[in-house]
């Protein structure tokens, strides 16, 4: 197995890791950033800690930037612990925050609980204020991960990795960091554009009810903690990846402050006028086309190595005349999807997959049969264990909430290709019912339902050709290709996996355009309203990306690209 770096990752300073802001929406003054090294301990499962080491904190054990190159075991627990520095100021709370833990942990500030979480994706805080105790403090984090050995979400991390399943990872993977805070303070924002109206509506939350305002364009709207403010800009500039125009805001209860911005834009499915349910932006038909994006890193693993290594790929897509990328089966830092809002990328979300070892007749089949099955059958998909189904919905609930705010985000997938699927009509009754303004793709891949506003195919295996939802949904095609080029010097490992072998760049290019002009411009014509390519990057066997996995080769030239792109978006 070859070691591959990305630039980032070699270039990393430990005392300066993630050190950006983590929230971008929600941004204040205090903050100290956690990250760098700690020490970590394996344990058996109700065992001490005793042998520590020093691990590079945001990074799993697993990753190699972490500096220990070692797995959890599922009898295992994970130990952290670091000093806590003192916050800047004085009085108030100090809140300490985490952005994810993969996939149970428990907190403790000097011997003291002060937070307990389950599910590796969504963020976490504790209000450990009254745990600062003088002299020296000590933060313990104690993780467990059994990865896919229990019903737990674990996206694409398998125990045995290989082909379309990765390296698994365990443990803090996204910034830890503390701020102070007033003792009444802002504790979220609720950000829901209104573009019919030209205007936004902004709810802020406090902790206890007060008074709160909101300033904008030099105007204080004042209202109380869970009332919406409306916002009217003097300047109508909607949002969209050819003008993602970004508007500032300020939200404040007290003395607490904090920076934000909405953008405004509208999605939905609708009928264009020759009476086509396609997808809308804006209120104007948009053709969305997109890539599969894993968000693997060989050193930092579901780690970015920097802020830059994020930009990266976004821009390098969009570079390429995509205006969509798919979050595959991964939940990213705040600021991936920051980056998303202001450089102009949509983004269709997937939710996290759960539930017991995948049933390969269950998963492949359709892709073959084309036969979809009754998700309530729940032993089928693995999803006998009714607690595993209650933390699908929770982690379901989290994640809703946590992206909610960000304008990039125009989709939400609830299930991909069966895995872990159950119920997908609650499942999108629960969406909408915590998000009214998004589009929902209730089973990406198969085991289509017959709900919704979308039909949603993959394709892999066989020529594409458009055929017209029988119930009249809009068809989008939300994976697709996956040509494999594999380039001496960047390859992970000694197998490869894809779809369609070419033994150079030249011939990876000329199939590429061969798949678009004969199979996808010509069905976005015929009614096809959004095309998802197997995908960014290259991800460990899998030797599909536009980019290779160390991103040191963009295996496709981007204007080649773009032209292509160009002729889907027209």
């Amino acid at each position: 197995m070859d070691k591959l770096t990305t630039v980032w990752g070699e270039q990393i300073d430990p005392q300066a890791v993630l050190t950006e802001y983590p929230r971008p929406q929600m941004a204040r003054a205090s903050y100290v950033n956690l990250n760098g090294y700690w020490d970590c301990a394996f344990a058996r499962v109700g065992e001490a800690p005793t042998a520590w080491q020093r691990i590079l904190v945001p990074f799993s054990p697993e990753a190699p930037l972490s500096g220990v190159g070692r797995a959890l075991a599922r009898d295992e627990m994970l130990w952290y612990r670091r000093a806590l520095p003192d916050v800047p100021g004085s009085g108030g709370r100090v809140l300490l925050h985490f952005g994810a833990v993969d996939q149970q942990a428990e907190v403790y500030v000097s011997g003291v609980p002060v937070a307990r979480h389950a599910g590796g994706y969504t963020p976490f805080s504790a209000d450990i204020t009254d745990a600062m105790t003088d002299g020296e403090r000590e933060l313990t984090v104690c993780v467990r991960d059994e990865t896919d050995a229990a019903w737990h979400s674990r996206g694409k991390q398998r125990t045995k990795r290989g082909g379309i399943w990765y390296t698994p990872q365990s443990g803090i993977w996204q910034t830890v960091w503390m701020e102070r805070v007033p003792d009444v303070y802002i504790t979220s924002l609720e950000i829901t554009p209104c573009l019919e109206e030209k205007a936004c509506r902004i709810v802020v939350k406090t902790n206890v009810s007060a008074p709160v305002c909101v300033t904008f364009e030099g105007r204080t709207h004042e209202a109380r903690s869970g009332e919406a403010v409306t916002l009217v800009p003097e300047a109508f500039l909607p949002w969209s990846p050819e003008s993602p125009h970004l508007y500032a805001f300020t939200a404040a209860c007290g003395e607490d402050c904090v920076e934000s911005y909405f953008a405004l834009r509208s999605v939905a499915v609708r009928a264009d006028a020759q009476g086509v349910a396609r997808l809308f932006l804006n209120g104007r038909p948009y053709f969305q086309t997109g890539l599969l994006d894993q968000s693997y890193w060989p050193d930092g693993l579901y780690t970015a190595p920097s802020d830059a290594a994020m930009i990266h790929d976004i821009r390098t897509a969009r570079d390429m005349g995509f205006n969509m990328l798919r979050k595959h089966i991964k939940v990213e830092p705040l600021r991936w999807y920051y980056h998303c809002d202001r450089l102009g990328m949509l983004v269709w979300q997937d939710m996290v997959n759960g539930g017991r070892r995948e049933n390969p007749l269950i998963i492949t089949a359709p892709l073959v049969t084309g036969v979809h099955l009754r998700d309530h059958h729940y032993a089928w998909f693995g999803r006998q264990d009714a607690q595993g189904r209650a933390a699908y919905y929770a982690e379901l609930e989290e994640t809703v909430r946590h992206l909610y705010n960000s304008p990039c985000v125009v989709l939400w997938v609830p299930f991909n290709e069966g895995w872990g699927q159950f119920d997908a009509a609650e499942a999108v009754r629960r969406i909408r019912a915590l998000d009214a303004t998004r589009v929902i793709d209730h089973a990406s891949g198969w085991h289509d339902q017959g709900i919704g506003t979308l039909k949603s195919e993959h394709v892999y295996f066989r020529r594409y050709r458009f055929r017209p939802d029988r119930r009249g949904r809009c068809v989008v095609l939300s994976e697709f290709g996956g040509y494999t080029c594999a380039l001496a010097g960047h390859v992970w490992g000694g197998k490869t996996f894809g779809y369609k072998k070419n033994a150079s760049r030249q011939e990876l290019f000329a199939q590429l355009r061969r798949l678009y002009e004969e199979e996808i411009i010509p069905a976005r014509t015929q009614g096809l309203a959004a095309a998802v390519y197997t995908q960014v990057s290259d991800v460990e066997d899998e030797i599909n990306g536009m980019m290779t996995y160390d991103r040191r080769v963009t295996k496709v030239a981007c204007a080649e690209m773009a032209a292509i792109n160009a002729r889907l978006r027209d």
